[in-house]
């Protein structure tokens, strides 16, 4: 009883948060500012701490999955609001086809920068052996033909432009787990039926949300790269925006799955977040 009761208090309390009007219109730029100002706190973080090691755990077990936690959390938790208010398995897969289609883009974004990663850049094999030393580096001597891949995995040196696809990836989610959330709140303001599973879903949303923040920070903090990651977190909001600010705002249609929540509650909210969303965006090009 006094579980349920916390669980109640922490997902309202979560759920008004994420719904709000100020939240949705600057979240983005709050991100943003953690991506463009989050190197700085290089210079008051520890070397020696275990956030410092990319073997931690954290690391290796969310961050290299990252996309998979992400589809698991937020998909069950949309197909489980949207199919408890509707009971349609069509309408349920068309709001679930909004995370296939960010994890295509996502999956293009990464081949793409792939391509481009080994058509700029250039393996080097340090001569260790060697007499010369310049900067305090021994020399470098160019190996063609390899390709990042290969000449990582053979423990040279890989010279060329990056984007951090790993701050990429966490912008996307971040915002994308911030745009299927924020429609709780307006559910829960209607009476909808919120059962103990559906508030447990949407709490582990939003505790991975925070989660995706915070192993951000610790990128940005002990493992700066200036301009890589800058770019990767300008690409993950660029998509953001085109899909939740721009494509999925067309309508539900054979070519398009809609915003998060259209169809699923009734005339009058939908008309009212309609207005809201649309106040929003014009505040957003503002």
């Amino acid at each position: 009883m006094i579980l349920n009761m916390v669980l109640v208090v922490l997902t309202d309390l979560a759920a008004r948060f994420l719904g709000n009007t100020l939240f949705r219109q600057h979240f983005h730029l709050l991100l943003s500012a953690v991506v463009m100002f989050g190197p700085t706190l290089s210079l008051w973080v520890s070397q020696h701490s275990v956030f410092a090691k990319r073997s931690h755990f954290l690391y290796r077990i969310f961050l290299r999955s990252g996309w998979g936690w992400t589809c698991i959390f937020v998909g069950s938790f949309v197909f489980l609001l949207s199919f408890s208010i509707r009971r349609s398995l069509s309408l349920s897969i068309r709001h679930l086809s909004r995370l296939g289609v960010a994890g295509g883009l996502w999956l293009g974004f990464c081949k793409l920068l792939d391509l481009l990663e080994n058509a700029t850049g250039s393996c080097y094999e340090p001569l260790v052996n060697s007499q010369e030393i310049t900067n305090g580096q021994p020399l470098l001597v160019l190996r063609e033909g390899e390709s990042k891949s290969e000449c990582l995995k053979a423990g040279m040196l890989w010279r060329g432009y990056e984007v951090s696809e790993d701050v990429f990836l966490l912008c996307l989610c971040c915002l994308l787990l911030a745009e299927e959330t924020a429609v709780f709140g307006p559910y829960l303001s209607l009476g909808g039926i919120s059962d103990a599973p559906l508030r447990i879903l949407f709490l582990f949303c939003v505790l991975l949300l925070w989660l995706w923040i915070f192993l951000l920070l610790c990128l940005l903090a002990y493992f700066p790269q200036f301009p890589t990651q800058l770019l990767g977190g300008a690409l993950g909001c660029l998509s953001w925006r085109g899909l939740y600010q721009g494509w999925y705002r067309l309508g539900p249609s054979w070519y398009c799955p809609g915003r998060p929540g259209q169809g699923l509650l009734n005339t009058k909210t939908e008309a009212t977040e309609d207005g809201q969303l649309s106040q929003d965006h014009t505040n957003m090009k503002n």
